[in-house]
């Protein structure tokens, strides 16, 4: 059975604003939230960047049911491995049997903030296997001494551990990547409805995990206007290739956006309150194998698109 799921855009939205979302959600009806993990914004149109543990806390005290990801955390460079598995080992414990972490190799516009070398892309999935190992033997229990190519542990322990270690979600979409996840975490998280990535995940050892994906849509009564909210808000979603991994600073990724028009932004976006139209932008994941989709609401129309999913969209998917 497909899952449907809401995105807590840190981007786009304060805590506090977060934190009721995920309540509104819950109540709409949606399986579980993603809250995305990051220091900046991608432009700073979108105005905002919250502490995502921080955040999970106020989850896990206003919501009873609803499943809780990160999508995505990057373990590898602006916070260590150790450090991670701790929040996460907490988070497990505040929202016992409905956490997962979301992992993946990050990008530059989070990551560069200490001041380190950004490494390439081979390098940066070589470390998220590591960071993974690292985490894992950490929620194993027991104090942990460990000492690898790019990770150190002395004497660590963390006393707090929920029952189940939380599962281990894995962005990828290139062939390597794919591979990686399907061989070491317990499921994938891709971003386009392509033919082929859920089903090389799958041949690489991902048979029967789960398989998210994130679709993006900006509701309100009027689409032209929505459009033009989408295009400003998220012109992101007409970058393509390895741009999103490589540029360090909101200001270039707005430099990059002025080229993209609204018709490429908006391309993959439903824009407005055409019920069809939002169950044909999520089903067409569905299609390509997935089987949990998060779905992103750019914009303020937040209350409104809660009572929209919870009274059409929701029900005609189901």
């Amino acid at each position: 059975m497909t899952r449907f799921g809401y995105k807590l855009s840190s981007e786009e939205h304060g805590p506090a604003e977060l934190v009721r979302y995920a309540a509104r959600a819950e109540e709409a009806g949606f399986d579980f939230v993603s809250a995305s993990d990051h220091y900046h914004p991608w432009i700073d149109a979108q105005g905002h960047s919250p502490f995502v543990w921080a955040v999970l806390g106020g989850v896990a005290a206003t919501t009873r049911r609803i499943g809780v990801l990160t999508g995505v955390t990057c373990p590898t460079m602006r916070i260590h491995p150790a450090i991670v598995a701790h929040a996460a080992a907490t988070a497990a414990c505040l929202l016992p049997g409905r956490f997962a972490l979301g992992v993946g190799s990050g990008e530059a516009l989070n990551e560069h903030v200490l001041g380190g070398r950004w490494p390439a892309a081979d390098e940066r999935l070589d470390m998220l296997e590591e960071a993974v190992g690292v985490m894992r033997l950490l929620w194993n229990g027991g104090t942990v001494t460990y000492r690898g190519a790019h990770y150190r542990v002395e004497n660590a322990r963390i006393y707090d551990l929920p029952e189940e270690p939380p599962p281990i979600m894995m962005a990828a979409s290139g062939p390597r990547a794919l591979e990686l996840a399907g061989a070491t975490a317990d499921g994938l998280i891709s971003l386009a409805p392509v033919e082929g990535i859920v089903q090389r995940f799958r041949s690489a050892g991902g048979e029967g995990k789960p398989a998210y994906a994130e679709a993006h849509v900006c509701y309100g009564d009027d689409a032209e206007e929505m459009r033009a909210v989408a295009h400003r808000q998220w012109p992101i979603t007409g970058l393509g290739g390895q741009l999103t991994q490589e540029l360090a600073l909101p200001s270039l990724f707005e430099a990059a956006a002025s080229a993209v028009d609204r018709d490429t932004a908006t391309e993959d976006v439903a824009c407005g309150n055409d019920v069809d139209e939002h169950v044909a932008a999520i089903g067409a994941f569905v299609d390509a194998g997935y089987d949990h989709v998060w779905v992103h609401n750019i914009g303020p129309n937040q209350d409104a698109f809660f009572d929209f999913y919870r009274n059409k969209v929701l029900p005609a998917l189901r």
